[in-house]
Parts: structure tokens; C-alpha cells; sequence
């Protein structure tokens, strides 16, 4: 199913012009880091969340974690130097022990929020069901493997078959033994942050799941928040695909969260968008971008597979690129599904093919971003191929026309940039969707020297 969603009613275009880019710029913070800070955060007696991505999504988390009852406080810290001005945002928390919450909480187009806040509402002792709902794409993602473990351990679920939202839940999650086949790695991530909590110690065993890389952050994020667990994965050779290797985890019951603080690194992801606008149309130096266990970070790999000149000091965390002829490649997008928008822009200019694979987890995304991805290619001239687990593009000259983010903030971000070297301008509609994650995204791109136009799209 292909569905639409509007994140504003007042409806933004963006037109992008073929333009040589250059200079230096920043990626925002982490947003999966920010969902993970901010929980644990919330969770403990008394922490601060540096550095945070201030952000559609993430502020629908910093909402759910006011909802729980945990105070916060957001402070804003500006350095100058010379003409410059770095900006640095910093959360503080005083956090909950118990969740005895109850009542309606509304989560914008947040999963992550969503899953990871159904895990933790499982706890409530109030004896009342609170209510998790969101807007029209969130109504549509699934949540039945979550519910049901959940379920199976001691909570109190309602909704439709599927368990979207809005869905109703209460306590008390007790522990325990169980097994999930995990569609989403946000299911295990859930799993991970409430089992603690639980009266009983917990053995999880993953059958199979897609993107593990984002589990590794929430274990980081977790083990910095003084929660302790044994942590074994299954078959890590290369014979065994790690996009569905099985794991268990081995987790003591009644514990309690002592994060103090927690640095946000850059996210890898929106760097990705930058590295693509340096390889597609000029030179730029990416600063501030530090290695960390974001699986994203193989962007770097793949870029230099396609011939790409790009460099990564890690011990400065700059990224340097530049334009560069590109071949097309094929990408296993297993544990990194958020980077192939970026990788299909780039794509559409490499020469040959670029097949993009082990992807059908994209169907469950804000949108069906396979589908997304091939009308967004087809509008500009860009020939592709659309299969059950991605996409086989072929690269071409871009003609320009118009694109459509189709409320996904990863579709304006990515296939906007596709306008810097193309045959005419490329029209991005409902681009207003990139304050989900990269907020300045379109005035960054303009500071470098890209032409950009904004209007109202009605």
C-alpha cells in the first residue's frame, strides 16, 4: 500500500536550480541518539542531554517524556567567533521512577516514539489505559509484533488487528521469556527499554531482524544509562546475513536508569544528503561528524565504491568531497534502510546500474519508500525498476520536473538535491516535511550556493 501524509496544513514548494556548491557545513544531531538520550534521560533520577536534534520527531519523544512525568528544561547556548555564531542546545531532565501514567498522548509521525513509548507505558501501575495516537502516516505503521509480546508479558494492549494508533495500553509488564521475529528494529529496541524495568529478570530472543545498527545505539545509549545486560549475536561470519541474525539478551529485572549525560553525535543519516551534494555538484568540507555506532556511517564506503572522491578524518570528524564521476554499484540495504534515498540520488547520475536490495522493510516506513523513491526518479527521466525488496536504477541525465515528498521528510531531503544538476529546475511539493530531521536543511544548501526558490503550494 502507497499512502500520503501532510505533515503542515499549510503546504510548502521548493525549487531547485542547477547550481556548483562549496564550503563547509554541519549536519544536525543525531535523531535516533536524540529519541534514546531523551528517554533514558527521562527515566533517570537526574541527567542532561547535550547537543540534542530539535526536531519535529523528537520533540514528539521530548512530549511523551513530559507525559510520564519527568520535568524538563531546555537551555540554549550561542558562542561567537568573529562573525560566526555555534549553536548548542541542551536538555535537562529531572526524571520518573514509576510510570503511573494514564490519559492521551499525541506522537506527530514519530515511530520510534511510538514503539518505544508502548514498551514503557506497559509498566504503568495506574490501573488506567493511556492512549497513544498521531498523525495519518503513523495510523497506518503496524505495531502487532511489539503488542503481542508485550501482551504476553503481563500488559494490557488494545487497538484494531494491526495494532496501529491509536492504540490503548496499561500494566503491569512483568519479564520474562520470549521470542520475536522483528519486522522493525524499533521492536527490540522497545523491548530493550522496558524490560529493565519489569519485576522479572528477561531472556529476548531475536529470531530475525532488519537494521541492527540501530539496536547498537540503543545498547550505547543503555549501557551509559547504568543498565546491565549480556548481549549475544548468533553467527557474525561472513556466511551469515547480519541483517537477520539471531540474537538473545539476557536482562535482570527491577532496575533503574542513572544516565547523568549524554553528548548527541551528528547523524549520519542527514550527513549522508550532504555528502550526496558534494559528490552530485561541488566541493565541501562536512565538519563536526564523528565515528559512533550509527550503521549510516558506511555512506563513506559506498560513495568511494562509486568512484567517489571523499575522504573521513575521524579524529578531526571532517568529511571532505567533491564531484566526481560515479558507477553505479549494488548496495545491501539490510541494516541501512534510511540511507537509500540518498544512494538512489546519487544513483540516478552514476553511469550503469545501481541495484538496491534486501530493502522491503522501506514499505514500512513514514511512506512506502521503494515506491516513492521509483515516482520520484520516473518524474525526473530517471529510468528504474521497482522490485519487492528495492529498486534498480539506471543512471542518466536528470531532465528536472517535479517531485513529491509525499509528507516523507527523507524524500524531500533527498531527491530535492537531484535539482543541482539537472536539465531544468526540479520542484520539490510538500517540502515543508524536512523540519522532521533536518530543519535549516534548505537554507544550508542555499548558504553553499545552491538556487533556491520557496512558495506556499496553495
Amino acid at each position: 500500500m502507497f499512502y500520503v501524509t501532510y505533515v503542515w496544513v499549510v503546504l510548502m514548494e521548493v525549487s531547485v536550480g542547477r547550481s556548483e556548491i562549496a564550503g563547509e557545513a554541519s549536519p544536525p544531531p543525531s535523531k535516533s541518539y536524540t529519541h534514546r538520550a531523551f528517554i533514558a534521560a527521562a527515566l533517570s533520577p537526574k541527567a542532561k542531554v547535550e547537543n540534542p536534534l530539535i526536531a519535529e520527531d523528537t520533540l514528539s519523544t521530548l512530549n511523551f517524556c513530559k507525559f510520564i512525568g519527568a520535568k524538563v528544561l531546555r537551555e540554549r547556548n550561542r558562542k561567537y567567533d568573529g562573525d560566526k555564531c555555534t549553536k548548542n542546545d541542551r536538555i535537562i531532565f529531572e526524571g520518573v521512577s514509576k510510570i503511573n501514567t494514564s490519559g492521551f498522548v499525541y506522537l506527530g509521525n514519530s515511530g520510534t516514539t511510538t514503539r518505544i513509548a508502548l514498551g514503557i507505558l506497559s509498566l504503568s501501575r495506574s490501573g488506567r489505559y493511556s492512549v497513544l495516537d498521531g498523525d495519518e502516516s503513523l495510523r497506518t505503521r503496524p505495531n502487532k509484533q511489539l503488542a503481542e509480546v508485550l501482551r504476553s508479558l503481563g500488559a494490557k494492549i488494545r487497538s484494531n488487528d494491526m495494532f496501529n494508533v491509536p492504540i490503548w495500553v496499561k500494566g503491569v509488564l512483568r519479564g520474562g521469556d520470549v521470542s520475536i521475529q522483528a519486522e522493525s528494529s524499533q521492536y527490540i529496541s522497545s523491548l530493550l527499554f522496558s524490560l529493565p524495568l519489569g519485576i522479572d529478570h528477561s531472556e529476548l530472543r531475536v529470531i530475525s531482524t532488519k537494521s541492527r545498527p540501530y539496536i547498537d545505539i540503543t545498547t550505547h545509549v543503555l549501557r551509559e544509562s547504568g543498565i546491565e545486560f549480556i548481549e549475544e549475536w548468533d553467527g557474525e561470519n561472513e556466511d551469515v546475513d547480519l541483517g537477520k541474525g539471531t540474537g538473545t539478551f539476557l536482562i535482570p529485572g527491577g532496575q533503574n536508569y542513572s544516565l547523568s549525560e549524554f553528548r548527541v553525535p551528528s547523524d549520519f543519516s542527514s550527513t549522508s544528503y550532504l555528502i550526496a551534494a558534494g559528490v552530485l555538484a561541488g566541493k565541501l568540507k562536512i565538519k563536526n561528524v564523528f565515528d559512533s555506532m550509527q550503521g549510516d556511517k558506511v555512506i563513506i564506503d559506498l560513495v568511494k565504491e562509486m568512484g567517489g572522491s571523499i575522504r573521513w578524518d575521524k579524529e578531526s570528524g571532517i568529511i571532505s568531497v567533491e564531484r566526481s564521476e560515479l558507477n553505479g554499484v549494488e548496495f545491501d540495504a539490510s541494516n541501512t534502510p534510511d540511507l537509500v534515498p540518498a544512494i538512489a540520488a546519487i544513483a540516478a547520475v552514476a553511469k550503469g546500474k545501481t541495484r538496491i536490495y534486501n530493502a522491503e522493510h522501506l514499505r514500512l516506513k513514514e511512506i512506502d519508500r521503494i515506491e516513492g523513491s521509483y515516482r520520484n526518479l520516473k518524474s525526473l527521466g530517471i529510468e528504474s525498476e521497482k522490485k519487492e525488496d528495492g529498486i534498480i536504477i539506471k543512471g542518466g541525465i536528470v531532465e528536472g520536473g517535479v517531485v513529491d515528498s509525499f509528507g516523507d521528510h527523507r524524500m524531500a531531503l533527498a531527491f530535492s538535491l537531484l535539482g543541482l544538476v539537472s536539465e531544468r529546475e526540479v520542484v520539490v511539493k510538500n517540502a515543508e516535511c524536512v523540519s522532521v530531521s533536518f530543519p535549516e536543511y534548505f537554507e544550508l544548501l542555499s548558504s553553499l550556493g545552491a538556487r533556491i526558490k520557496k512558495g506556499n503550494g496553495i
